[in-house]
């Protein structure tokens, strides 16, 4: 595993173990360690672009990190804001870090799970509703030194989110947190698609829609919840089928996160294909296009966030 061959000397367990939380729901968790000889652990920090909030406690968290004794990566935004650009490093660098703090709401955290593989990644809440960002800010030094503490202990507690890629032929998209969407050139009248979509080989559904939304749990909150699709606990392992605005459709549909979903688009229109409502790409028709998990996942560090407690921000 690439993340074992790392300089810094992290290793991943090789197993995964399942457990149970507290309120009963199947957790599966991996143990990061290092060794503490020869190296220093390294933390990389991302403030939602922008925000002045953002900025000054990602100087409070550099300062934590300096403090501890470790390293300090700052992606070009942050260090910019910072005044430190000579610190400046490529987000899509971070995969090489240990840990990565992201400062802002839940599309900070998004951003940074894009760029930065499997490192794990804590999130720090501002005021945002907090599916991923489960720190408050007035909490965020006090939860970056636990971190590092249980890094140089022997290792960090991740919980894991999957990701969901889309495929036609040779293509494959970028990996998605939360959903990828398969539709026509337009929505509404005169638009849409003619599709049948089939779960590990079975017909589920078919006609015609304005497209079909294939969901994570992580992504259940999301657009997903704008199609009337159905609220996924985050201990769920599972994906939403939804047909958006189908003539004559199913209801969603929740099946095993590691099912195969196949969405069959008919006609010579060809389909469009997001990832995450910002990667897309636009495939000759007809196509067929095939939709699973993807590796790795996003992996998460620090306490856990309230669903619940999340889920009355929404309201």
């Amino acid at each position: 595993m690439a993340r074992a061959m790392r300089s810094s000397g992290l290793k991943l367990s090789g197993e995964l173990s399942r457990v149970e939380n507290s309120a009963g729901f199947p957790d599966v968790r991996t143990l990061l360690s290092g060794d503490r000889d020869g190296f220093l652990m390294e933390v990389g920090i991302v403030a939602r672009k922008g925000s002045e909030r953002a900025a000054s406690l990602a100087a409070t968290l550099r300062d934590v990190v300096v403090d501890a004794g470790e390293a300090v990566w700052l992606d070009r935004e942050t260090a910019a804001a910072l005044d430190a650009g000579d610190d400046a490093r490529a987000v899509d660098a971070f995969g090489d870090c240990d840990l990565v703090v992201a400062v802002g709401g839940d599309g900070t955290f998004l951003f940074v799970a894009r760029n930065a593989g499997d490192t794990p990644i804590v999130g720090v809440n501002l005021g945002e509703v907090g599916f991923l960002n489960a720190v408050p800010p007035a909490d965020a030094a006090t939860a970056l030194r636990a971190e590092i503490r249980a890094f140089r202990n022997g290792g960090l507690d991740v919980r894991e989110a999957p990701r969901l890629a889309a495929s036609a032929g040779d293509w494959t998209s970028t990996p998605a947190a939360n959903e990828v969407v398969v539709q026509g050139e337009r929505r509404g009248p005169g638009g849409g698609v003619d599709y049948e979509v089939r779960v590990d080989g079975s017909r589920y559904a078919g006609g015609h829609a304005d497209g079909v939304l294939v969901a994570t749990p992580t992504g259940s909150t999301a657009y997903n919840l704008s199609e009337r699709g159905p609220l996924v606990h985050p201990a769920v392992e599972g994906l939403v089928v939804n047909e958006m605005v189908a003539e004559e459709g199913m209801p969603p549909l929740v099946v095993d996160a590691d099912a195969t979903v196949t969405v069959a688009i008919a006609g010579d229109a060809g389909a469009i294909v997001v990832s995450d409502g910002r990667d897309t790409a636009t495939l000759d028709g007809p196509v067929e296009v095939t939709v699973e998990r993807a590796a790795p996942p996003i992996r998460i560090a620090g306490p856990p966030s309230d669903f619940f407690e999340a889920l009355g921000k929404l309201s």
